[in-house]
This record gives structure tokens, sequence and C-alpha cells, in this order.
């Protein structure tokens, strides 16, 4: 219900608001997809339907689809990028992906990024693709191969040799398989500590990915960066149209700017790194206690939670209405151990 609500608040907003330009070089979107028409788990699946209107619209609406390393290397050189720039991502090599993703991307040409979890790919079965298949979309010119790790672990809960460990068995079997390691990772679960993002340093990714919403921004942390998780519930045609339409929220000084918390429920703030029109209607919502309590301090902005966040990930979205009548999106994702 409160998805709903804020939904239709965003939607009103946004046809009651006047245009404006917006500065092509400041974000991107990037999508995350699984599964694709398979209803047995509807959390990581989107529909066939779905996934043909998000296509359409894709192709349609204006958008600039770019291979993710094109996005991931602009952002970091500070080059320009067009307007409405879009990446695509799938998390796990699921026989889905081969059989009703990769036939429709690649009929309209569009490039994507597949996140791989080594061991799954190892052990086989009818829902995992094949090491041979994802040599095929490699291949193709449209794929690139992201890593996942090795064994899919939720990486905060995990100390730095344990983490290393996972990153080297996932490594060796992609130079094994592939004949090159990825640089890109996407953290399992979306889950995300400041020592596992040493480890990803340390083994020479470029950026890695979480799960939280937003748009990537060139200043933002190269590996936290966000993504639109899209599902049967979050994949419908206005709300995908929200998302591929947002622009950065362009938030520095994040405290505490590790996701593995200490603190529960976290002191969280954030500063805008440049004052922009709309703040004044800023809300930032959490998925365990809805909407949270802002403070404007200035150009800083402090979010604070009522209850205590529960153990695994919680998510906070903070979002305002930009000139042209798209959103601005910030989103951050917690972890809370045992």
């Amino acid at each position: 219900m409160r998805n709903t609500v804020f939904l239709a608040l965003a939607l009103a907003m946004m046809a009651s608001l006047a245009t404006g330009p917006v500065c092509a070089a400041d974000s991107a979107v990037v999508l995350s997809y699984r599964r694709f028409g398979d209803d047995r788990i509807p959390s990581a699946n989107t529909r066939l339907d779905q996934l043909d209107a998000h296509i359409a619209e894709l192709i349609s609406g204006g958008y600039t689809v770019l291979p993710l390393p094109v996005v991931v290397d602009a952002m970091q050189a500070g080059k320009p990028l067009p307007d409405k720039a879009v990446a695509i991502t799938v998390d796990s090599a699921g026989t889905s992906v081969w059989t009703q993703a990769w036939p429709r991307f690649k009929a309209a040409n569009l490039p994507f990024t597949i996140f791989v979890a080594t061991d799954e790919t190892d052990r086989g079965g009818p829902d995992t693709m094949s090491w041979e298949s994802l040599r095929e979309l490699a291949a193709s010119g449209l794929v690139t191969i992201g890593s996942q790790g090795a064994g899919h672990p939720h990486m905060p809960a995990l100390n730095m040799a344990a983490i290393t460990e996972d990153m080297a068995r996932a490594r060796t079997r992609f130079e094994t398989e592939l004949g090159k390691t990825p640089d890109l990772f996407a953290w399992p679960y979306g889950e995300m500590s400041r020592e596992a993002a040493q480890a990803a340093r340390n083994f020479g990714f470029k950026a890695a990915f979480g799960q939280h919403s937003g748009s990537v921004w060139r200043r933002a942390d190269p590996f936290f960066l966000p993504r639109f998780a899209l599902n049967e519930t979050y994949g419908e045609a206005e709300r995908f149209r929200l998302a591929v339409r947002s622009t950065a929220l362009q938030a520095v000084d994040i405290t505490p700017d590790d996701p593995k918390l200490v603190t529960n429920p976290p002191a969280f703030g954030f500063t805008l790194a440049v004052e922009i029109a709309g703040m004044e209607h800023l809300a930032c919502y959490t998925s365990h206690d809805g909407r949270a309590v802002i403070e404007r301090l200035g150009p800083r902005i402090e979010v604070r939670m009522n209850k205590p966040l529960p153990q695994g990930r919680t998510r906070l979205n903070c979002t305002a209405p930009a000139l042209d009548g798209r959103w601005r999106w910030f989103g951050w994702q917690f972890y809370v151990g045992n």
C-alpha cells in the first residue's frame, strides 16, 4: 500500500511540474533483472509482457541504451553521456535469460551485462545456463559478463579472508571458461560492506553494483552504485517509466558510509552537492518503517528512523521532483548482521 501511495503521489507531481533542462553528464539509470517469465518466485521474476513493454519503452521513449562498461568508463572519466542514458543488467545466469530475455534483447539490439555466480554455473541444472551459452553471449558483442563472485554469499557476514577466497575462486573459473576476468562486480543480494569493497578493489574491479534504487552519478561511490531492481511488482509500466527517466539526487558525505551497521538505527545523513530546486518536496522512505523524518541543516540532510532496522537488508529511498517533470532519486541499502 505504501508503495502504491508513493507512486500515485509521484505521478501526480510529475504531471504538475514545469519542464527544464537536464545536464546529460550527471547521471544514468542502470536496470537490474533476474528471471523472466518464471512465476515460481515473483519477487525475482519479470513477466514477459512486462519485459516486452520495457523494451518498447526503451526503443520509443528517447533513451540511449549503452553497454554498462561504457557508462562506468564515462562516469569515472567525467565524460558526458546522452540524456536518458540507460544500461541493462541481469543477476544470475538463469535459463530464462537464455530462452526469454536474450532473444528479445538481441532482436532489439539492446546490450546488457549478466553478472554470474560461478559456483551456480558449475553446478548446472535445468534452471542454469551453461558456460557454453555464456561464451556464446560474450562472443555476440552485445553482452558483457560480470562477476557476482563464486558462492553468492552474504558478503558483509564474511571476514576478509572468506571474501577474498570467494572472489579468487570465481576469478579462476572465469579465466578457465572465458579466457578473461570480469572487471565489473555485483554484490550478492545487493549487500556490501567497506571490507568487501576493499576486497573488490584489491581484485582490480572497476566498479561494483548494489540493488538499491537510484541513478548512478559521476561522484557516487564506484563500489556501491545503485540499480533499479525490477520484478513483477516493480516492473509495471508506470513505475518502470518513473524509474528509467530518473536523474541522480547528488548526495555526498554520506554517513555512516559503511552499509554494514554498527549502530542501529543509524544516524544517517548526506549533503547535497549543489542546491537544486524542488528540495522542499524531498521525501525519504525506508522499507521497514515507511516515511522517515528529515532534518534540513542547509545543504545537509539528516534522515531519522524511529525503529531499529531488522536483521538482514533494509532499503532507503529519497526522492525529489526535478523541474523537467522527472525525479531525482537517491537510494541506499543497509545491512544488519546477527
